[in-house]
């Protein structure tokens, strides 16, 4: 959405030097939708990205790769190289280990540098907590590996953490235990989990639009696999429009948007 921000912001940074290299760790599309940018900008740009979904980029299946599901936009890149949990990889004058983190994407990985205890936690780990649970939406059992990864992180013990979303912070201990309080809330009561989830992807389609008429809006929650699928599981008590209508009211309660008319505006 904001890619040529993206562009403006990394030359900024660059002063002049080329971009030698993209790693990401997972695919979703706020963590990739600007490579395709950034490889037009600069096309010596070498891309890395975790190994699971290599072919899927390659062929570029949209669907694998969830942007369909999710009712998300990320325009084709290509990759490079791969991220092999277990390996190092360069950066600066350091070696980074790459290690595997599934839960929050089944593929995901972090980095982390020994030396300093610097910890790239993608959306494994936040200030507050951690990123939705993807495989959970589809019926897979994944807040088991969501621990997992938690305790790598504890293992690890990183003094810096640069997380996907959020500032940097350094109190690690904290952070795995609000993340670990979050996740027994979503172990003993699924529902808050796919309520916080349908509230995420809608408001991330949200920052999108800036706004939408709410009848625009149904469409596109109708045409939206993960949408159809939490409902059928977890809220079929009540119809998809009446879900929806509770989910505008949610984000409005919490200031993420407000409604003006037949609009839907975010906040």
């Amino acid at each position: 959405t904001h890619s040529a921000q993206t562009v403006a912001l990394v030359g900024s940074a660059l002063q002049g030097a080329p971009l030698e290299r993209i790693l990401n760790t997972h695919l979703h599309s706020d963590h990739c939708g600007g490579n395709a940018a950034l490889q037009a900008a600069w096309p010596g740009v070498q891309t890395a990205i975790p190994p699971g979904q290599a072919a899927h980029v390659r062929d570029w299946d949209p669907y694998a790769l969830s942007y369909t599901p999710t009712g998300q936009e990320c325009p084709q890149f290509r990759c490079d190289a791969v991220l092999q949990p277990g390996s190092e990889v360069p950066l600066g004058d350091k070696p980074w280990q790459v290690h595997a983190a599934p839960g929050h994407d089944p593929h995901s990985i972090v980095l982390f540098e020994p030396q300093d205890r610097i910890l790239i936690s993608a959306d494994a780990l936040w200030e507050n907590g951690f990123g939705v649970v993807f495989p959970e939406l589809e019926g897979a059992q994944a807040f088991a590996e969501v621990s997992d990864t938690l305790d790598l992180i504890e293992k690890l013990a990183p003094r810096t953490v640069i997380p996907g979303h959020g500032p940097v912070f350094h109190d690690a201990p904290r952070a795995l235990g609000v993340a670990r309080k979050r996740l027994d809330g979503f172990v003993q009561h699924p529902l808050k989990h796919a309520l916080y989830a349908a509230k995420v992807l809608l408001k991330y389609k949200l920052l999108e639009w800036q706004e939408i008429s709410v009848t625009d809006l149904r469409a596109w929650t109708d045409a939206t696999p993960y949408f159809g699928a939490m409902h059928e599981r977890h809220f079929s008590d009540r119809s998809q429009s009446e879900w929806l209508e509770g989910l505008m009211n949610e984000l409005v309660r919490s200031g993420a948007a407000r409604r003006e008319g037949a609009l839907l505006i975010n906040l």
